[in-house]
């Protein structure tokens, strides 16, 4: 019988002919923690009485929340993280090296692959084909010993996109009107499948962003096919010998499939304190915001910051406004140098931040005050998320973002383009 993705990948790596609602136990390519998830998953692996990792090879930790640490108790998290590296020989990713998420999409994760870790956007590897959701730090614990963990396959809606974007719109615009029109809970536990003509020839950055917020509609995974786009960005990475075609069987039940008309779109945002509180830029348009960020796991890679050069080259922020940028990785860094958007954002009046979450979170480096109002390019706008519960975040894409940041309000891209 035909299977979706979530079938076929949890099928393969169980052994079994799993379908939706099966619980299965699978082993697991790639376990991971951060340093705020990282600490507690590490102290339950050793309270659990656990000595050794499953496969050090294929467990990570990365240093990315807080980097660099803004505290004294954060540092003393760094240096638990580390020395747990050293002795179990597990992978870490020092601050500096960018964004779990991103680092897991460059370097890591394969098509087909099962991927856990101690978030929850961990869902983003779903880009590249593989079954990636986030765990407790407990469970991450268990896994990091074990190896492998269980299951139950997620049922599965389809989202066919067909059509082209509009100017100014983008995959950000997407994921957004989706996550609008299903609900914060209308995706719980589902696999969010992507497909259409649309998602074909849509970058792996804008498949990254749109598998990265499926968890924002409760998904436990955010799909795409593994096909040309997805070999491409391997051979890119140096990673070639990693590809495989990976795609759901034409004829997959699925509970039920939504369609979306790309050339329909337009820029849209989440307004205060939810991620499925959507509205359209133009009917928000004279909100004053005092800080712009741009980067994260959502929106932090070259192909953002291309963007965001493009509408700010020879303008300046707007007095009142700060624009904050970090980009998503190490890699990302130099090449956004290289092609001259960084040198744009600087003159335009930009902060940048080294490669991590930076003020996503709310610990450091852009924490708002108290009734300040920030739009940002992340995935969350929940209260207090960016470190102030009196603070508002509005979520939107870049150049929804690079337009605001020039007129210090919020700004229809269109009317900058």
């Amino acid at each position: 019988m035909a299977k979706t993705l979530a079938e076929k990948i949890l099928s393969e790596k169980s052994r079994s002919d799993a379908w939706a609602g099966d619980i299965i136990i699978a082993p697991i390519d790639l376990v991971f923690a951060q340093d705020t998830t990282g600490p507690l998953a590490v102290k339950e692996f050793g309270t659990s009485g656990f000595k050794q990792l499953a496969n050090p090879e294929k467990t990570a930790l990365f240093l990315d929340h807080a980097a660099p640490s803004p505290n004294r108790q954060l540092s003393t998290d760094h240096i638990l993280l580390r020395r747990f590296a050293q002795q179990t020989g597990s992978l870490l990713y020092d601050v500096g090296e960018g964004v779990c998420h991103q680092l897991v999409a460059e370097s890591l994760a394969e098509p087909g692959d099962i991927i856990v870790g101690a978030d929850s956007h961990t869902v983003t590897a779903g880009a590249l084909g593989a079954f990636a959701t986030g765990m407790g730090s407990s469970d991450v614990a268990v896994a990091f010993a074990l190896g492998k963990t269980w299951f139950r396959v997620p049922e599965t809606i389809k989202v066919v996109v067909s059509g082209n974007f509009q100017e100014g719109v983008s995959a950000k615009d997407l994921i957004l009107h989706l996550i609008g029109q299903l609900g914060a809970d209308g995706a719980s536990y589902k696999a969010l499948e992507f497909g259409g003509n649309t998602v074909a020839k849509m970058s792996i950055s804008g498949r990254l962003t749109i598998a990265n917020m499926a968890v924002e509609a409760g998904a436990k995974v955010g799909l795409f096919p593994s096909d040309k786009v997805t070999k491409d960005y391997l051979v890119e990475q140096g990673r070639n010998d990693h590809y495989r075609s990976l795609s759901p069987d034409a004829d997959a039940s699925y509970e039920k499939t939504i369609q979306i008309d790309a050339s329909c779109l337009e820029p849209t945002l989440s307004k205060p304190h939810t991620v499925d509180n959507t509205a359209l830029v133009k009917e928000l348009k004279g909100i004053k915001i005092q800080q712009v960020f741009i980067g994260t796991c959502t929106n932090g890679r070259l192909e953002d910051l291309a963007v965001v050069a493009a509408i700010l080259e020879g303008k300046k922020c707007q007095s009142g406004t700060r624009l904050i940028v970090a980009p998503a990785s190490r890699q990302v860094l130099p090449m956004a140098i290289s092609a001259g958007y960084i040198a744009t954002l600087i003159q335009a009046g930009a902060v940048i931040l080294p490669p991590g979450c930076g003020p996503c979170l709310g610990l450091h480096q852009g924490v708002l005050a108290e009734g300040e109002v920030c739009l940002s390019t992340a995935n969350r706008n929940f209260k207090g998320r960016m470190g102030n519960p009196d603070a508002f975040i509005y979520l939107g894409s870049p150049a929804t973002a690079a337009a605001t940041a020039i007129t210090g309000e919020i700004t229809d891209p269109r009317e900058v383009i």
